[in-house]
């Protein structure tokens, strides 16, 4: 017990904490703060660089990964930090990189058949060139020139062999070819084999029709005569691949559109149809075993 007057000692004891201020677990905390801040201005530093076509494609990506082509956390999928995507296979830059390779297949097979037409039309070129020459030069196909009418159509290149007054191909309703005719078909076959294209035959007539009530008409007639046309250079020795199309047309496409009873109306037309028409009458042109040879 204390002694009268004695003054009373009193002791105050401070506890510390062992992690006050002075701890470590605020640092953590803004560490992971600076690096998300971080984090931030560099994914807002690539969106401003990229294009709307590359942030759409983006946005594709994360809404539905599955659509874009590579495995989501691989290494194709990483980023550049310059701001562009690391790979080909980058999360933009597949998508991209498969349109320009199917754009770069559609341009090469573009540029192919440009290379094909172009072939071709020289091919038809020097057929041309040839029936001239054998206008010029052959007999029986010289006294005959002015009947013979050669120009280019969009199916190929067309021989039209037409009619005069004093010297028809036919006799009037007849299929019969003329005798002179046949010499005109067999001189062109001759030229023709040059190519293995296919051949369209058409018949025409002139505008006069047969009598009322005929069950024999100009359409019946032209198809006859195309066909008389198909049997003469088939018996000259065209192969029967080689015929793709025999048809009969009256007078619904006159020579000459401002008499269509002239002569000249009265004609055989042959086309040597060209690469693209072959492909869209008949899927492409003859394969080559099938070039054999018939006679009639």
């Amino acid at each position: 017990m204390a002694e009268a007057g004695t003054q009373p000692i009193i002791i105050k004891r401070i506890k510390k904490h062992a992690h006050g201020y002075h701890g470590g677990s605020w640092k953590v905390a803004y560490a992971d703060f600076v690096t998300a801040m971080m984090a931030f201005f560099m994914l807002s530093w690539l969106l401003g660089s990229t294009t709307e076509q590359e942030r759409s494609m983006i946005q594709g990506y994360f809404q539905n990964p599955s659509m874009i082509p590579g495995q989501a956390g691989s290494s194709s999928q990483i980023l550049d930090m310059g701001g562009s995507m690391a790979t080909v296979g980058a999360i933009v830059g597949t998508g991209q990189e498969e349109q320009t390779s199917e754009s770069e297949s559609k341009d090469e097979m573009s540029d192919a058949e440009a290379l094909m037409e172009q072939i071709e039309q020289e091919k038809l070129d020097m057929l041309l060139e040839s029936l001239e020459y054998a206008i010029e030069e052959n007999e029986s196909l010289k006294a005959y020139k002015d009947q013979l009418i050669l120009d280019f159509t969009e199916e190929g290149l067309r021989i039209q062999l037409i009619d005069k007054d004093d010297r028809p191909m036919f006799d009037t309703g007849s299929d019969e070819l003329k005798s002179y005719s046949r010499d005109i078909f067999r001189e062109l076959v001759k030229v023709i084999e040059e190519v293995p294209n296919r051949i369209s035959i058409s018949g025409h007539t002139d505008l006069h029709p047969y009598g009322a009530g005929a069950s024999y008409t100009n359409w019946e007639l032209s198809t006859d005569r195309a066909n008389s046309a198909r049997r003469e250079l088939l018996g000259n020795g065209m192969a029967d691949a080689r015929i793709g199309r025999v048809v009969g047309l009256a007078s619904s496409l006159p020579f000459d559109p401002e008499d269509p009873y002239h002569p000249s109306n009265r004609r055989i037309s042959l086309v040597v149809l060209n690469r693209a028409t072959e492909d869209s009458l008949f899927g492409g042109p003859i394969e080559t075993d099938a070039n054999v040879q018939t006679v009639f």
